[in-house]
Protein backbone atom coordinates (compact mmCIF):
# COMPACT_ATOMS: atom_id res chain seq x y z
CA UNK A 1 0.00 0.00 0.00
CA UNK A 2 1.30 3.49 -0.93
CA UNK A 3 0.82 4.84 3.24
CA UNK A 4 3.06 1.91 4.05
CA UNK A 5 5.49 2.51 1.55
CA UNK A 6 5.12 6.49 3.00
CA UNK A 7 5.66 4.63 6.40
CA UNK A 8 8.86 3.05 5.22
CA UNK A 9 10.43 6.08 3.52
CA UNK A 10 9.78 7.99 6.34
CA UNK A 11 10.75 5.24 8.83
CA UNK A 12 14.19 5.01 6.87
CA UNK A 13 15.07 8.55 6.69
CA UNK A 14 14.38 9.15 10.48
CA UNK A 15 16.64 5.84 10.79
CA UNK A 16 19.49 7.59 8.89
CA UNK A 17 19.21 11.04 10.96
CA UNK A 18 19.40 8.85 14.17
CA UNK A 19 22.60 7.07 12.67
CA UNK A 20 24.68 9.89 11.74
CA UNK A 21 23.56 11.38 15.43
CA UNK A 22 25.87 8.25 16.25
CA UNK A 23 23.27 5.31 17.51
CA UNK A 24 24.40 2.22 17.01
CA UNK A 25 22.71 0.11 14.40
CA UNK A 26 21.77 -2.44 16.86
CA UNK A 27 19.44 0.59 18.84
CA UNK A 28 17.83 2.00 15.51
CA UNK A 29 16.38 -1.66 14.73
CA UNK A 30 14.87 -2.16 17.99
CA UNK A 31 13.01 1.17 18.14
CA UNK A 32 11.50 0.55 14.48
CA UNK A 33 8.61 -1.41 15.59
CA UNK A 34 8.19 1.76 17.89
CA UNK A 35 8.60 4.08 15.10
CA UNK A 36 6.09 2.64 12.77
CA UNK A 37 3.48 2.86 15.39
CA UNK A 38 4.14 5.79 15.77
CA UNK A 39 3.98 7.30 12.29
CA UNK A 40 1.10 4.86 11.67
CA UNK A 41 -0.83 6.43 15.17
CA UNK A 42 0.46 9.79 13.40
CA UNK A 43 -1.41 9.35 10.31
CA UNK A 44 -4.50 7.81 11.70
CA UNK A 45 -4.89 10.78 14.19
CA UNK A 46 -4.54 12.86 11.29
CA UNK A 47 -6.89 11.54 9.04
CA UNK A 48 -9.35 11.38 11.91
CA UNK A 49 -8.82 14.99 13.14
CA UNK A 50 -9.47 16.19 9.37
CA UNK A 51 -12.77 14.14 9.18
CA UNK A 52 -13.94 15.88 12.94
CA UNK A 53 -13.04 19.71 10.90
CA UNK A 54 -14.69 18.66 7.93
CA UNK A 55 -17.87 17.27 9.77
CA UNK A 56 -17.77 20.09 12.65
CA UNK A 57 -17.82 22.89 9.55
CA UNK A 58 -20.49 21.06 7.93
CA UNK A 59 -22.87 21.31 11.06
CA UNK A 60 -22.24 24.50 11.38
CA UNK A 61 -23.42 25.39 8.32
CA UNK A 62 -26.21 24.08 8.61
CA UNK A 63 -27.12 25.54 11.91
CA UNK A 64 -26.41 28.24 10.81
CA UNK A 65 -29.38 27.98 7.73
CA UNK A 66 -31.88 26.98 10.37
CA UNK A 67 -31.61 25.62 13.72
CA UNK A 68 -32.19 22.03 14.45
CA UNK A 69 -32.02 20.55 18.22
CA UNK A 70 -30.86 17.16 17.29
CA UNK A 71 -27.83 18.97 15.95
CA UNK A 72 -27.11 21.26 18.66
CA UNK A 73 -27.10 18.13 21.01
CA UNK A 74 -24.88 16.48 18.66
CA UNK A 75 -22.48 19.52 19.27
CA UNK A 76 -23.59 19.73 23.61
CA UNK A 77 -22.58 16.04 23.77
CA UNK A 78 -19.73 16.67 21.39
CA UNK A 79 -21.12 13.55 19.65
CA UNK A 80 -18.79 14.40 16.07
CA UNK A 81 -15.93 14.30 18.12
CA UNK A 82 -16.26 10.70 19.94
CA UNK A 83 -16.87 9.36 16.79
CA UNK A 84 -14.25 10.15 14.88
CA UNK A 85 -12.33 8.93 17.28
CA UNK A 86 -12.98 5.40 16.02
CA UNK A 87 -11.60 6.29 12.61
CA UNK A 88 -7.73 6.22 14.02
CA UNK A 89 -7.88 2.29 15.01
CA UNK A 90 -10.13 1.08 11.99
CA UNK A 91 -6.98 3.08 9.96
CA UNK A 92 -4.21 1.37 12.00
CA UNK A 93 -5.32 -2.38 11.72
CA UNK A 94 -5.40 -1.84 8.20
CA UNK A 95 -1.79 -0.93 7.98
CA UNK A 96 -0.63 -3.00 10.44
CA UNK A 97 -0.37 -6.26 8.92
CA UNK A 98 1.55 -4.71 6.01
CA UNK A 99 3.66 -2.67 8.21
CA UNK A 100 4.69 -5.90 10.92
CA UNK A 101 4.13 -8.61 8.12
CA UNK A 102 7.27 -10.50 9.52
CA UNK A 103 6.77 -10.08 13.16
CA UNK A 104 3.35 -11.91 13.95
CA UNK A 105 3.36 -11.76 17.88
CA UNK A 106 3.97 -7.81 17.91
CA UNK A 107 1.55 -7.86 15.26
CA UNK A 108 -1.33 -9.78 17.31
CA UNK A 109 -0.55 -7.97 20.30
CA UNK A 110 -0.82 -4.60 18.52
CA UNK A 111 -3.80 -5.54 17.12
CA UNK A 112 -5.67 -6.58 20.49
CA UNK A 113 -4.32 -2.92 22.27
CA UNK A 114 -5.91 -1.41 18.97
CA UNK A 115 -9.07 -3.16 19.09
CA UNK A 116 -9.91 -2.84 22.23
CA UNK A 117 -9.28 1.26 21.78
CA UNK A 118 -11.56 0.83 18.77
CA UNK A 119 -14.62 -1.25 21.27
CA UNK A 120 -14.21 1.27 24.18
CA UNK A 121 -14.21 4.36 21.19
CA UNK A 122 -16.98 2.92 19.82
CA UNK A 123 -18.98 2.76 23.20
CA UNK A 124 -18.76 6.20 23.63
CA UNK A 125 -19.56 7.33 20.62
CA UNK A 126 -22.74 5.11 20.48
CA UNK A 127 -23.75 6.29 24.28
CA UNK A 128 -22.98 10.29 23.09
CA UNK A 129 -25.31 9.70 20.13
CA UNK A 130 -28.22 8.08 22.37
CA UNK A 131 -28.05 10.85 24.81
CA UNK A 132 -28.39 13.71 22.36
CA UNK A 133 -31.57 11.18 20.73
CA UNK A 134 -32.66 11.06 24.12
CA UNK A 135 -32.74 15.13 24.74
CA UNK A 136 -34.08 15.48 21.56
CA UNK A 137 -37.02 13.54 22.20
CA UNK A 138 -37.63 15.42 25.01
CA UNK A 139 -37.18 18.07 24.08
CA UNK A 140 -40.44 17.25 21.56
CA UNK A 141 -43.60 18.06 23.07
CA UNK A 142 -45.19 14.61 21.79
CA UNK A 143 -42.47 12.47 24.55
CA UNK A 144 -41.83 15.57 26.59
CA UNK A 145 -43.68 13.89 29.60
CA UNK A 146 -42.78 10.49 28.60
CA UNK A 147 -40.18 8.56 30.83
CA UNK A 148 -37.28 8.76 28.10
CA UNK A 149 -34.61 8.76 30.98
CA UNK A 150 -34.79 5.67 31.87
CA UNK A 151 -35.05 4.10 28.51
CA UNK A 152 -31.66 6.17 27.39
CA UNK A 153 -29.98 4.73 30.84
CA UNK A 154 -31.21 0.80 29.70
CA UNK A 155 -29.86 1.69 25.90
CA UNK A 156 -26.63 2.50 27.45
CA UNK A 157 -26.40 -0.02 30.06
CA UNK A 158 -27.01 -2.25 27.09
CA UNK A 159 -24.42 -1.06 25.05
CA UNK A 160 -21.94 -1.39 27.79
CA UNK A 161 -22.70 -5.19 27.82
CA UNK A 162 -22.18 -5.87 24.30
CA UNK A 163 -19.21 -3.75 24.53
CA UNK A 164 -17.49 -5.22 27.71
CA UNK A 165 -18.60 -8.47 25.63
CA UNK A 166 -16.35 -8.13 22.50
CA UNK A 167 -13.53 -6.64 24.94
CA UNK A 168 -13.23 -10.16 26.69
CA UNK A 169 -13.51 -11.58 23.36
CA UNK A 170 -10.50 -10.00 21.84
CA UNK A 171 -8.60 -10.25 25.10
CA UNK A 172 -9.01 -14.12 25.14
CA UNK A 173 -9.33 -14.47 21.38
CA UNK A 174 -12.46 -16.52 21.48
CA UNK A 175 -15.91 -15.71 19.30
CA UNK A 176 -18.72 -13.42 21.22
CA UNK A 177 -21.29 -16.31 20.49
CA UNK A 178 -19.12 -18.68 22.87
CA UNK A 179 -18.94 -15.94 25.49
CA UNK A 180 -22.58 -15.71 25.29
CA UNK A 181 -23.47 -19.27 25.45
CA UNK A 182 -21.89 -19.43 28.67
CA UNK A 183 -23.48 -16.33 30.32
CA UNK A 184 -26.29 -18.68 31.75
CA UNK A 185 -25.03 -18.79 35.67
CA UNK A 186 -23.92 -14.90 35.19
CA UNK A 187 -27.49 -14.13 34.28
CA UNK A 188 -28.96 -16.16 37.66
CA UNK A 189 -26.39 -13.63 39.53
CA UNK A 190 -27.03 -10.87 37.74
CA UNK A 191 -30.70 -11.52 38.70
CA UNK A 192 -30.05 -10.69 41.96
CA UNK A 193 -27.35 -8.31 42.12
CA UNK A 194 -29.38 -6.16 39.39
CA UNK A 195 -32.74 -6.73 40.51
CA UNK A 196 -34.00 -3.48 41.25
CA UNK A 197 -32.45 -2.01 37.87
CA UNK A 198 -33.93 -4.90 35.98
CA UNK A 199 -37.38 -4.40 37.37
CA UNK A 200 -37.27 -0.78 37.42
CA UNK A 201 -36.36 -1.56 33.22
CA UNK A 202 -40.01 -3.20 33.34
CA UNK A 203 -41.70 -1.01 35.77
CA UNK A 204 -40.57 2.07 33.07
CA UNK A 205 -41.31 0.08 30.01
CA UNK A 206 -44.89 -0.25 31.17
CA UNK A 207 -45.72 3.04 32.02
CA UNK A 208 -44.30 4.33 29.02
CA UNK A 209 -46.09 1.49 26.82
CA UNK A 210 -49.89 1.90 28.47
CA UNK A 211 -49.18 6.08 29.45
CA UNK A 212 -49.41 5.41 32.93
CA UNK A 213 -47.31 8.15 34.04
CA UNK A 214 -45.67 11.21 32.95
CA UNK A 215 -43.48 14.13 34.32
CA UNK A 216 -45.88 17.12 35.29
CA UNK A 217 -48.72 14.45 36.46
CA UNK A 218 -50.41 14.80 39.73
CA UNK A 219 -50.34 11.06 41.79
CA UNK A 220 -51.96 10.27 44.47
CA UNK A 221 -51.31 6.77 46.47
CA UNK A 222 -53.82 5.56 48.90
CA UNK A 223 -51.91 4.36 51.66
CA UNK A 224 -49.10 6.59 51.65
CA UNK A 225 -47.20 9.84 51.43
CA UNK A 226 -47.33 10.25 48.03
CA UNK A 227 -49.39 13.42 47.03
CA UNK A 228 -48.13 15.50 43.91
CA UNK A 229 -46.33 16.31 41.01
CA UNK A 230 -43.84 14.09 38.72
CA UNK A 231 -40.62 15.62 38.54
CA UNK A 232 -39.05 12.50 37.20
CA UNK A 233 -38.84 9.31 35.86
CA UNK A 234 -35.53 7.58 35.45
CA UNK A 235 -34.63 3.88 35.51
CA UNK A 236 -34.94 2.80 39.11
CA UNK A 237 -36.98 5.99 40.65
CA UNK A 238 -39.98 8.29 40.30
CA UNK A 239 -39.46 11.19 41.50
CA UNK A 240 -42.41 13.01 42.92
CA UNK A 241 -42.98 16.94 44.87
CA UNK A 242 -45.82 16.47 47.07
CA UNK A 243 -47.88 19.46 47.77
CA UNK A 244 -46.04 19.93 51.24
CA UNK A 245 -42.64 20.10 48.85
CA UNK A 246 -41.13 17.45 50.28
CA UNK A 247 -39.29 14.93 47.58
CA UNK A 248 -40.77 11.18 47.43
CA UNK A 249 -39.20 8.73 45.73
CA UNK A 250 -40.57 5.32 44.58
CA UNK A 251 -39.76 2.62 42.22
CA UNK A 252 -41.29 2.50 39.01
CA UNK A 253 -42.39 -1.10 39.53
CA UNK A 254 -44.20 0.44 42.89
CA UNK A 255 -45.87 1.60 40.15
CA UNK A 256 -47.29 -1.13 38.44
CA UNK A 257 -47.46 -3.42 41.70
CA UNK A 258 -49.74 -1.32 43.34
CA UNK A 259 -52.57 1.06 42.71
CA UNK A 260 -52.28 4.70 42.64
CA UNK A 261 -54.95 7.75 40.93
CA UNK A 262 -53.86 9.81 37.70
CA UNK A 263 -55.55 13.06 38.04
CA UNK A 264 -53.86 13.69 34.49
CA UNK A 265 -57.60 13.30 33.28
CA UNK A 266 -58.83 16.13 35.49
CA UNK A 267 -56.30 18.75 33.95
CA UNK A 268 -56.75 17.76 30.54
CA UNK A 269 -60.46 17.75 30.94
CA UNK A 270 -60.22 21.37 31.98
CA UNK A 271 -62.58 20.52 35.19
CA UNK A 272 -62.59 19.65 38.30
CA UNK A 273 -64.88 18.42 39.95
CA UNK A 274 -66.71 19.90 43.26
CA UNK A 275 -68.84 16.43 45.02
CA UNK A 276 -70.16 18.40 48.38
CA UNK A 277 -73.36 19.01 50.28
CA UNK A 278 -74.58 19.15 53.92
CA UNK A 279 -77.23 16.85 56.03
CA UNK A 280 -80.52 18.37 55.87
CA UNK A 281 -82.75 18.34 59.54
CA UNK A 282 -85.62 15.39 58.34
CA UNK A 283 -88.47 17.26 60.31
CA UNK A 284 -87.69 20.64 58.22
CA UNK A 285 -89.00 18.97 54.71
CA UNK A 286 -92.51 19.79 54.34
CA UNK A 287 -94.67 20.20 51.35
CA UNK A 288 -95.41 23.53 49.61
CA UNK A 289 -97.86 25.93 49.88
CA UNK A 290 -99.08 28.81 47.74
CA UNK A 291 -98.11 31.23 49.99
CA UNK A 292 -94.75 29.42 50.88
CA UNK A 293 -94.54 29.25 46.74
CA UNK A 294 -94.85 33.09 46.29
CA UNK A 295 -92.75 33.61 48.87
CA UNK A 296 -89.65 32.04 47.62
CA UNK A 297 -90.50 33.67 44.18
CA UNK A 298 -88.92 36.37 45.50
CA UNK A 299 -84.97 34.84 45.23
CA UNK A 300 -85.00 35.59 41.14
CA UNK A 301 -86.57 35.99 38.97
CA UNK A 302 -85.62 32.62 36.76
CA UNK A 303 -86.18 31.02 39.62
CA UNK A 304 -89.95 32.72 39.76
CA UNK A 305 -89.97 31.56 36.01
CA UNK A 306 -89.31 27.71 36.93
CA UNK A 307 -91.85 27.57 39.56
CA UNK A 308 -94.55 28.89 37.45
CA UNK A 309 -94.07 26.59 34.82
CA UNK A 310 -94.15 23.61 37.01
CA UNK A 311 -97.68 25.05 38.42
CA UNK A 312 -99.16 24.91 35.42
CA UNK A 313 -97.64 21.92 34.34
CA UNK A 314 -99.09 20.47 37.35
CA UNK A 315 -102.58 21.77 36.92
CA UNK A 316 -102.32 19.88 33.54
CA UNK A 317 -101.35 17.09 35.11
CA UNK A 318 -97.84 16.69 33.59
CA UNK A 319 -96.27 15.39 37.16
CA UNK A 320 -92.85 14.16 35.25
CA UNK A 321 -90.05 15.26 36.23
CA UNK A 322 -88.16 14.33 32.62
CA UNK A 323 -89.75 17.63 30.93
CA UNK A 324 -86.27 19.89 30.52
CA UNK A 325 -88.01 22.66 28.91
CA UNK A 326 -87.33 25.07 31.82
CA UNK A 327 -83.65 23.56 31.78
CA UNK A 328 -84.24 21.69 35.08
CA UNK A 329 -84.65 18.15 35.29
CA UNK A 330 -83.47 17.92 38.92
CA UNK A 331 -85.97 19.59 41.49
CA UNK A 332 -89.76 20.02 41.94
CA UNK A 333 -92.21 22.21 44.16
CA UNK A 334 -94.19 19.37 45.93
CA UNK A 335 -91.81 19.49 49.09
CA UNK A 336 -89.22 22.66 50.14
CA UNK A 337 -86.52 20.16 49.73
CA UNK A 338 -87.32 19.25 46.18
CA UNK A 339 -87.19 22.70 45.44
CA UNK A 340 -84.16 23.79 46.88
CA UNK A 341 -82.68 21.33 44.63
CA UNK A 342 -84.04 23.20 42.03
CA UNK A 343 -82.96 26.12 42.98
CA UNK A 344 -79.40 24.84 43.18
CA UNK A 345 -79.76 23.27 40.40
CA UNK A 346 -80.23 26.56 38.80
CA UNK A 347 -77.70 28.39 40.56
CA UNK A 348 -74.93 26.45 39.45
CA UNK A 349 -76.39 26.25 35.94
CA UNK A 350 -76.06 30.41 35.71
CA UNK A 351 -72.92 30.45 37.90
CA UNK A 352 -69.79 31.81 35.65
CA UNK A 353 -67.45 29.36 36.89
CA UNK A 354 -69.18 26.11 36.25
CA UNK A 355 -68.52 24.00 33.00
CA UNK A 356 -71.95 24.12 31.11
CA UNK A 357 -71.04 21.06 28.97
CA UNK A 358 -70.01 18.73 32.39
CA UNK A 359 -72.62 17.29 34.50
CA UNK A 360 -74.39 19.06 37.01
CA UNK A 361 -76.71 17.26 39.45
CA UNK A 362 -78.10 18.13 42.81
CA UNK A 363 -79.32 14.92 44.40
CA UNK A 364 -80.35 13.06 47.72
CA UNK A 365 -78.27 10.55 49.18
CA UNK A 366 -79.30 7.72 51.48
CA UNK A 367 -81.19 9.11 54.66
CA UNK A 368 -78.84 8.86 57.84
CA UNK A 369 -79.36 9.34 61.90
CA UNK A 370 -78.45 13.00 60.99
CA UNK A 371 -80.49 13.49 58.40
CA UNK A 372 -80.60 13.65 54.15
CA UNK A 373 -77.47 14.28 53.03
CA UNK A 374 -77.92 16.55 49.88
CA UNK A 375 -75.06 16.63 47.14
CA UNK A 376 -73.53 19.41 45.17
CA UNK A 377 -72.21 17.80 41.81
CA UNK A 378 -70.43 19.84 39.32
CA UNK A 379 -67.47 20.48 37.37
CA UNK A 380 -65.69 23.97 37.29
CA UNK A 381 -63.84 26.06 34.37
CA UNK A 382 -60.79 25.95 36.05
CA UNK A 383 -58.01 22.91 37.29
CA UNK A 384 -55.95 25.57 39.54
CA UNK A 385 -56.10 24.60 43.45
CA UNK A 386 -56.01 27.69 44.41
CA UNK A 387 -59.50 29.28 42.52
CA UNK A 388 -61.08 25.87 42.62
CA UNK A 389 -61.39 25.73 45.93
CA UNK A 390 -62.42 29.71 46.10
CA UNK A 391 -64.87 28.38 43.77
CA UNK A 392 -66.04 25.64 46.11
CA UNK A 393 -66.03 27.81 49.14
CA UNK A 394 -68.02 30.74 46.96
CA UNK A 395 -70.41 27.91 46.30
CA UNK A 396 -70.98 25.96 49.72
CA UNK A 397 -70.88 29.37 51.50
CA UNK A 398 -74.34 30.30 49.43
CA UNK A 399 -76.26 27.23 49.78
CA UNK A 400 -74.98 27.49 53.57
CA UNK A 401 -76.77 31.04 53.89
CA UNK A 402 -80.13 30.06 50.98
CA UNK A 403 -81.57 27.14 53.10
CA UNK A 404 -83.03 29.37 55.68
CA UNK A 405 -85.19 30.86 53.06
CA UNK A 406 -86.32 27.82 52.05
CA UNK A 407 -87.24 26.42 55.63
CA UNK A 408 -84.01 23.89 55.61
CA UNK A 409 -81.59 23.81 58.22
CA UNK A 410 -77.98 21.48 57.76
CA UNK A 411 -77.52 19.59 60.39
CA UNK A 412 -74.68 20.58 63.26
CA UNK A 413 -73.59 18.39 66.25
CA UNK A 414 -75.27 20.64 69.35
CA UNK A 415 -73.13 22.34 71.69
CA UNK A 416 -72.95 24.16 75.13
CA UNK A 417 -73.98 27.29 73.89
CA UNK A 418 -76.84 25.73 71.77
CA UNK A 419 -78.11 24.57 75.17
CA UNK A 420 -78.17 27.50 76.79
CA UNK A 421 -79.96 29.58 74.12
CA UNK A 422 -82.45 26.70 73.77
CA UNK A 423 -82.95 27.45 77.84
CA UNK A 424 -83.36 30.97 76.66
CA UNK A 425 -86.20 31.09 74.40
CA UNK A 426 -88.00 28.62 76.36
CA UNK A 427 -88.00 30.95 79.09
CA UNK A 428 -89.13 33.66 76.54
CA UNK A 429 -85.94 35.55 77.14
CA UNK A 430 -85.70 38.20 74.53
CA UNK A 431 -84.70 38.12 71.10
CA UNK A 432 -82.92 40.93 70.90
CA UNK A 433 -80.62 40.22 73.87
CA UNK A 434 -79.73 37.08 72.81
CA UNK A 435 -76.57 37.07 70.85
CA UNK A 436 -75.79 33.50 68.37
CA UNK A 437 -79.12 32.81 66.98
CA UNK A 438 -79.96 30.82 63.83
CA UNK A 439 -79.84 33.61 61.15
CA UNK A 440 -83.68 32.49 60.52
CA UNK A 441 -84.40 33.02 63.91
CA UNK A 442 -82.65 36.55 63.94
CA UNK A 443 -84.34 37.40 60.33
CA UNK A 444 -87.63 36.83 61.54
CA UNK A 445 -86.98 39.04 64.87
CA UNK A 446 -85.82 42.11 62.38
CA UNK A 447 -89.07 41.45 60.30
CA UNK A 448 -91.31 41.13 63.45
CA UNK A 449 -89.64 44.38 64.98
CA UNK A 450 -90.22 46.53 61.50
Amino acid sequence: MKIALIAKDIIEWIKSVLAKAGLPESVLDAIEPVLYLLIIALVAFVVAEAAYRIAQFTLWRIQKMREYTFLTKLNEHNVLRKQTHILPPLIMNTLLPVVFADSPTLLHYTRMIVWLYFVIMLARAINSLISAVGETAFRNSKYRNRPIKGFVQVAKIIVYIIMTILAISIITDKSPLYLIGGLGAFAAVLMLVAKDTIMGFVGGFLLLENDMVRIGDWIQMPGSSINGVVTDISLTIVKVQNFDNTIATIPPYTLINESFVNWRGMGDSGGRRIARGYTVKLDNIRPCSEEYLEKVKKLAPSFAEYIDLKTAQKSDGKMSNTDNSAGIVNGTIETNVGLFRAYAEMYLTHHPRIRKDMLIMVRTLEPTGNGLPLQFYCFTNTTDWKQYESIQAEIMEHFASIMPMFDLFPYQSTSARDTIISGMLEANYPYSKIEGLPYKLTLENNNSNK
